[in-house]
C-alpha cells in the first residue's frame, strides 16, 4: 500500500518503486547490527563499550557506523557528559522505541525458527 508523500520529496512512499527513499530506512532497519543494536537499545540508555560487549562481534568501525545512521535518521539519540573522561550514551528515541517492536518480533521469530531454517537449507543441498 503505497502512501502519498507529506514532505513533497517524491509522489508517494513506496518500498518497491526504485528511487524511493524508504529503501535507505529499510536497508538501515534490515540490516543485523541495526537490528541488534536498537534491541540492546531497548534495556535503555547504554555506553559504546556496553553496547559492543552486548552485540558480540561487531567491530569498533561498525558499530560507531551503526549507530551514526541510525542517529542520522532519528532512531537513536548520542549524549555526551562533559566529564573528564568523556562520557557518551546512546538512547532510543521515540521513533526508536516505535521500531523495537518490529524488530524485537523478526528477532524472535528467527531465534524461534532457525532449525526449520537449517534444516531446509541442509535438505537443499
Amino acid at each position: 500500500m503505497a502512501l502519498t508523500c507529506g514532505s513533497g520529496l517524491h509522489d508517494r512512499h513506496d518500498v518497491y518503486a526504485a528511487q524511493c527513499p524508504c529503501r535507505e530506512v529499510l536497508d538501515l532497519l534490515a540490516n543485523k547490527w541495526s537490528a541488534l543494536a536498537v534491541g540492546a537499545l531497548e534495556e535503555g540508555p547504554q555506553r559504546f563499550g556496553a553496547l559492543q560487549r552486548r552485540l558480540e562481534g561487531v567491530s569498533p568501525k561498525v558499530l560507531t557506523q551503526t549507530l551514526r545512521r541510525l542517529e542520522e535518521h532519528g532512531f537513536v539519540d548520542r549524549t555526551v557528559y562533559p566529564e573528564v573522561p568523556l562520557h557518551v550514551e546512546y538512547a532510543l528515541t521515540e521513533l526508536g522505541r516505535g521500531v523495537a517492536g518490529p524488530l524485537g518480533a523478526l528477532r524472535s521469530w528467527v531465534e524461534s525458527h532457525l532449525d526449520e531454517i537449517h534444516g531446509a537449507r541442509a535438505g537443499a543441498s
